[in-house]
Parts: structure tokens; C-alpha cells; sequence
């Protein structure tokens, strides 16, 4: 039973409970139409304290195709924090009007703390470089639309493994479903965390910087912006930004099947010359992610259809 519960990490959920919302998600694809009216009535806050599109956007425009409504801000400096207001006194008054939250913040650990000052059910919508599970859960069922099962896959991971809160908690995802192997690619300066690497088993990923020799081995490529707003110093982001660019000439060397994702925004890192090869679907993706945010509101809310 999901209703009620929180989400602030992707391991919150059991592999049912995911199998659980990725079905619903699958029902809501093949007929959104039954769904108009699954939450009527019901609020959803989005509380974003740093910049987004496609995740705000994709969870206001879940629930209302939902029929739900939406409240919230996406610039802190408009809302009662800016005049020194808690986190704790926040989520509390929200709770007053909401049914249900999503929170992004820069700080790592909030959506945690929020949740515990409230009942409301607390969605993750990223913190810092920690956790952006909800990302995660539209990776998996872009996964699982493409490759039908989760299992049997090598998966590259390439770009900024280290500040990468999507690449984290993917792995991390993946890394509980059977005979995944991962190639990590990334250069040295931004290599996936010690404390990742230490979760896994060590004969389940390798560790490389040349996306040329990786990418005919892996069945899905899942690229990533180097992240400007993470780095303290423009020299360093200016001589990282453009060290993988994925383009045709490295398209030729990978699979028929494999599947190109990316979270967005892209900046350099893949070319747009290769937007028409049916194996790029980052803006499927991206669709998927507004479909799996429906299930997901609908199953923390208890919410159903006849």
C-alpha cells in the first residue's frame, strides 16, 4: 500500500511498489482519457527553492491531467521564506491547503526533513546532488517501455557521474534489479562517488573515459550535462563542459537496439544532428516522466478509477 507514504529516495519503494506505479503508469498511457477525473479536488504543491522545467512543469501538468489543481512557487525569494520563515513552519501551513507536495531545494537532505513535519505526502523533486528519484522512476519505465524487462543490461552512464543526482540514484535503482552491469564514463575530475561505488558489487561496473570504446558494449546510453551550477570554478566547468559530445560518428559504433537517454536540459553533450535516429528518446523520456508522476500522485493519494 503506497497511499499515504513519502518519497525521498527511490529505495523508499520496494520493487513491487515500483512494479506497482509502473503499471498504473502503462494503464494511464494506453487510456489517459479514464483518468481526467482521478483527482478531483485534490491540491498538489510544488515547492521549487531552485530552477527546473521539465520537472516542475511534468508534475503540474500531472496532476492536472489528473483534474487536480496545483499551488506553489518556484522562486523562493516570492514566498514567506525570503522573510525568514522555517522549513518546518512551511510545510506545516502548506500542508493546511495541500493533499499532496513536491519539493525541490539545493540543500541535500530536505525533502527528508520536511517529511518529518507533516503526513502530507512529501515527493522528492531533487536535492542538491543527493536524490532525484522521481527522474528515477521515469528512467525505469523508459526501461522497461524500450527493453520490456529490467534485467540483462549494460548500462553506460557517461558525462558528470560525480555531482549527477539522476546518474546516482539510477544506479542505485538499477543496481536492485538482476544481471545489470554498468560503464561508468566520465573523466577523472568527475568520477561517480567512493560511497556509490562502495554499494555496488565490485564486478558490476567498470570505470572508463573513453565513451568511444564503451558505447559498443551497452544496451542503453544515458548521457548527462556537465553542471555548470555545481562547480566553484568557471576554468574548470569551461575545460570539462564539452569532453564527451555524442555525435553520429560515435553513433555508428553502437547497437541497432541500444537507447540513448538524458534527464535535460542537454547543453553540448549530445549533438543535435542525431535527434532523428530512433534511438535517441530523451524526449520520450521526458514525456514517460509526466506519465509515471500522474501514477505516482494517484497511488500516494490513494487515488482510482472504475
Amino acid at each position: 500500500m503506497l497511499k499515504g507514504k513519502h518519497l525521498i529516495e527511490p529505495f523508499d519503494f520496494s520493487l513491487e511498489e515500483l512494479e506497482q506505479v509502473f503499471d498504473l503508469a502503462d494503464q494511464i498511457i494506453q487510456s489517459p482519457e479514464r483518468f481526467l477525473d482521478a483527482c478531483k479536488g485534490r491540491i498538489l504543491a510544488t515547492l521549487f527553492y531552485e530552477p527546473s522545467t521539465r520537472t516542475r512543469f511534468s508534475f503540474e501538468a500531472a496532476m492536472q491531467r489528473l483534474g487536480g489543481q496545483v499551488i506553489g512557487f518556484d522562486d523562493p525569494s516570492t514566498s514567506s521564506t525570503a522573510k525568514g520563515e522555517s522549513l518546518s513552519d512551511t510545510i506545516r501551513t502548506i500542508a493546511c491547503y495541500a493533499d499532496i507536495a513536491a519539493i525541490r531545494h539545493p540543500r541535500e537532505g530536505t525533502a527528508k526533513l520536511a517529511s518529518k513535519f507533516t503526513d502530507m505526502p512529501i515527493i522528492n523533486a531533487g536535492d542538491g546532488g543527493h536524490q532525484h528519484p522521481t527522474q528515477t522512476l521515469t528512467d525505469l519505465l523508459t526501461i522497461r517501455h524500450y527493453h520490456e524487462e529490467i534485467k540483462d543490461l549494460t548500462v553506460g552512464v557517461c558525462g558528470d557521474l560525480k555531482f549527477g543526482r539522476t546518474i546516482h540514484s539510477l544506479v542505485k535503482a538499477l543496481s536492485r534489479y538482476e544481471n545489470i552491469h554498468f560503464k561508468m564514463i566520465s573523466p577523472e575530475e568527475l568520477k561517480m562517488p567512493q560511497y556509490i561505488l562502495d554499494e555496488l558489487p565490485s564486478d558490476s561496473y567498470e570505470l572508463t573515459d573513453s565513451l568511444e570504446a564503451a558505447i559498443g558494449d551497452v544496451d542503453i546510453l544515458y548521457m548527462s550535462r556537465v553542471q555548470r551550477e555545481r562547480f566553484v570554478s568557471e576554468d574548470e566547468y569551461q575545460r570539462l563542459k564539452d569532453f564527451f559530445i555524442l555525435d553520429k560518428n560515435k553513433m555508428k559504433l553502437a547497437k541497432e537496439n541500444m537507447i540513448v537517454m538524458h534527464p535535460l536540459p542537454r547543453v553540448n553533450e549530445i549533438s543535435k544532428e542525431i535527434d532523428t535516429d530512433t534511438r535517441c528518446v530523451y524526449f520520450e523520456q521526458a514525456k514517460f516522466g509526466m506519465f509515471v508522476r500522474m501514477a505516482l500522485i494517484m497511488k500516494l493519494l490513494g487515488a482510482s478509477v472504475e
